[in-house]
């Protein structure tokens, strides 16, 4: 019996940001965390990742408490440490000492053999007039798939 296990995502990362490089990475969690994850309660916004002697860890995200959790329940806010390769953690390491260049979380699922992997991504902050531009393209791509709709059922 496979169970639902939702995909979390970033909605803003991609308004935000222009994502140059993405990352799949493990997460160490707790149980209750686990639980919390897998009722979709998270929330990835205001999440950022950093390097700290060679290791990457995020913070900012917030892991819910599980509701049936005891005194062993988590802390929603706690910094969590990502597990990647050395390899690509050195890949990171160059690209983040650039200036603007960030390390942000875009999406937490569940793998094909149950582990919780978060996507991550190098991105550079997007100015103002790139986010008028986002908001324009994705205007006429709704006006585009509502002409085609209504060209169809005629």
């Amino acid at each position: 019996m496979k169970t639902h296990t939702p995909t979390i995502s970033n909605k803003r990362a991609n308004f935000e940001y222009h994502l140059i490089k993405r990352y799949v990475a493990g997460i160490v969690l707790n149980g209750t965390e686990v639980m919390t994850v897998r009722e979709g309660k998270v929330n990835l916004q205001d999440g950022f990742c950093y390097l700290k002697k060679g290791e990457l860890f995020i913070k900012g995200i917030h892991i819910a408490e599980y509701k049936f959790g005891t005194y062993n329940n988590h802390a929603p806010l706690r910094e969590r440490k990502l597990l990647l390769n050395a390899k690509e953690l050195k890949q990171i390491a160059s690209k983040v000492k650039d200036k603007g260049i960030t390390i942000i979380p875009v999406e937490m699922r569940f793998n094909e053999r149950g582990f919780i992997k978060l996507e991550i991504a190098i991105a550079q902050g997007k100015k103002s007039f790139d986010k008028r531009n986002t908001i324009k393209e994705r205007d006429n791509k709704k006006e585009l798939n509502r002409f085609n709709k209504h060209k169809n059922f005629k």
